[in-house]
């Protein structure tokens, strides 16, 4: 029996980054994967062209590693998904595999990072690794990406689940809810002053670097400094996070014992 792991991000078209941080995910993956086959996909079809243009490096999109997996004759595929939460990404990539399941023996897809209470719970343990010890007026901002698709309510789930386990820091998105300035709001009225801004993405890509960190005036850094809080930037993505991709592996992992069950 041909078996193959497919592992799917957005992607990104910044190399370090990449490295760092969807690389390093898929390593852990494949390396837990013994007797599967690798494969990647990205599902962003602007990074896939921005990447076969500049550094003439392809990478398919779901639909063509699918077909790719269904020509080469495999009769199990995992597909496991770096995206954090069940937004538009997910969605599509979901309903692109479910055309796939007449022409596989087994697929079966891998949650997103945060997609049961559970796992925001050990998504928070992952982040408390990497938030450094604070002063009393200092607190952590993330940047989620943000979402008008209904899975838009993760993100306020999470700053609340954050403050329960006393976890100083907030969650904003660049679009979506919570915007940066409600999360202003709640700064001063918890009397933060200084913040450490961190990505509460994949990877520190495009928005981590300009949105976030960026030097222009509409920078969440900028705004902040504007409104009076001294800022320190810290651009790692998710992926950099041994705890989270630990957790990605375990998503992947629960495939397995699905298709063992007979699921699919």
């Amino acid at each position: 029996m041909k078996k193959a792991i497919l592992v799917v991000s957005f992607g990104t078209s910044y190399k370090e980054t990449r490295e760092k941080t969807i690389e390093a995910c898929e390593k852990k993956i494949k390396k837990a994967f013994e007797g599967y086959d690798f494969f990647r996909a990205f599902t962003s079809n602007m990074i896939i062209r921005k990447l076969k243009n500049r550094d003439n490096i392809y990478i398919e999109n779901p639909i063509e590693a699918l077909d790719r997996l269904h020509k080469e004759g495999y009769d199990e595929v995992i597909v496991q998904t770096l995206h954090i939460i069940c937004g538009e990404e997910y969605t599509k990539l979901k309903e692109q595999i479910s055309q796939y399941e007449d022409k596989f023996n087994k697929i079966v897809l891998g949650r997103p990072l945060l997609t049961q209470i559970e796992d925001y719970k050990e998504t928070i343990e992952a982040l408390k690794s990497q938030v450094p010890e604070l002063e009393e007026d200092e607190a952590v901002v993330f940047m989620g990406h943000g979402t008008e698709h209904e899975a838009h309510s993760a993100y306020p789930a999470l700053d609340y689940m954050l403050k329960q386990e006393n976890v100083k820091a907030y969650v904003g998105t660049v679009e979506g809810y919570p915007e940066i300035e409600e999360v202003i709001v709640n700064l001063r009225k918890d009397k933060i002053s200084k913040v450490r801004l961190m990505p509460f993405m994949l990877v520190a890509g495009d928005h981590a670097i300009n949105d976030m960190a960026g030097d222009e005036e509409d920078s969440w850094k900028s705004i902040l400094n504007k409104e009076g809080f001294k800022t320190k930037v810290h651009l790692k993505g998710l992926g950099e996070n041994e705890c989270i991709q630990d957790k990605f592996v375990r998503h992947a992992l629960n495939c397995v014992e699905l298709v063992n069950v007979g699921g699919n």
